[in-house]
């Protein structure tokens, strides 16, 4: 009885060993070239990471969110352990609110935008069909075009 137990107990440790390595071996970090940024507009990059929830408009829903400051054309940043399915959205935040402004029609966006795999406003938000990636399918960098109304 002992003696299978100790053997049971070999299994179980070498299995878990095996669990944790191959989550290490998955996890992969994604790497975001945002381009076309308007250095002569104030304001900070907001690079969200989002699943299926909250795309793209409800910005409090998203995995993580990177803030960069407006200082050149083009900025990196990445995120680490992301889903195996997932859509970026950025935003030139030029008053700083979190929130895309909108122009005088209180609908169009008056500020900067990008989604990711090339996914643009149309009648409204890109859906997240339109914007997903995954991550199996993913050559880093990912580049983000930011595009200005």
């Amino acid at each position: 009885m002992f003696f299978s137990f100790r053997i049971l107990l070999r299994a179980f440790i070498v299995i878990g060993v095996f669990s944790v390595m191959s989550k290490i071996v998955v996890a992969k970090d994604i790497v975001i070239h945002v381009e076309n940024i308007d250095t002569r507009l104030p304001g900070n990059i907001m690079v969200m990471l989002f699943d299926k929830e909250g795309f793209p408009k409800n910005h409090a829903k998203a995995i993580a969110i990177n803030v960069i400051p407006v200082t050149y054309e083009k900025a990196i940043t990445h995120f680490a352990s992301v889903p195996s399915e997932f859509a970026i959205k950025i935003l030139h935040d030029e008053d700083e609110s979190g929130e895309v402004s909108k122009n005088w029609t209180g609908i169009i966006p008056a500020e900067g935008l990008g989604f990711s795999n090339g996914a643009k406003l149309s009648f409204g938000p890109p859906s997240y069909k339109r914007a997903k990636l995954k991550l199996e399918d993913i050559n880093n960098p990912i580049k983000i075009s930011i595009i200005y109304p």
